[in-house]
């Protein structure tokens, strides 16, 4: 027997009713919408099961319930543990180096934007940010001189010889 057998034709015959189910007992149709279609997907999943029972539809609903009471749960969880811990820790504002830097590698081309960003902050060698973006060596290395120039110009500060080297 086809697993499909006869599920396209239930499933248009009864979605519409399930919905109306779990958003009358929900209260919310989007979430409605969402536990019907998993309620679907896993009795697709065990149609051959499934399609022999008195009523499938029954069982589509009772799963779909079933999905709107756990994210009711989970919600409900959600209100408890926000209520008891309160809210996270405010984040600390970047540093004015950090919102310097960001302004500065903006104005950069992309190219040498992404070559310097790969090389020092992903920490890849020349060789890997060569293979990583589709050009040679050189043409990084140069990005990376270019791109470090234009830098130190924009931040008006110097970097060290080792970084001016790589």
């Amino acid at each position: 027997m086809d697993p499909d057998s006869g599920f396209e034709e239930f499933y248009r015959n009864s979605r519409q009713r399930v919905v109306t189910v779990l958003y009358a007992l929900g209260g919310d149709r989007s979430e409605a919408q969402d536990a019907a279609q998993e309620a679907y997907a896993r009795a697709w999943q065990r149609w051959s099961q499934v399609g022999t029972y008195d009523d499938p539809e029954a069982w589509v609903r009772t799963v779909g319930h079933r999905l709107l009471v756990n994210r009711w749960r989970k919600v409900r969880n959600s209100v408890v543990a926000y209520r008891r811990h309160g809210p996270p820790p405010p984040v600390k504002p970047p540093s004015e180096n950090t919102v310097a830097l960001v302004t500065a590698l903006r104005q950069l081309s992309a190219d040498q934007r992404q070559a310097i960003v790969l090389y020092h902050l992903a920490d890849l060698s020349v060789a890997e940010i060569a293979a990583q973006i589709g050009v040679p060596s050189g043409t990084v290395k140069a990005r990376l001189a270019r791109g470090r120039k234009a830098l130190a110009a924009l931040l008006d500060v110097n970097f060290p010889e080792e970084v001016r080297n790589a």
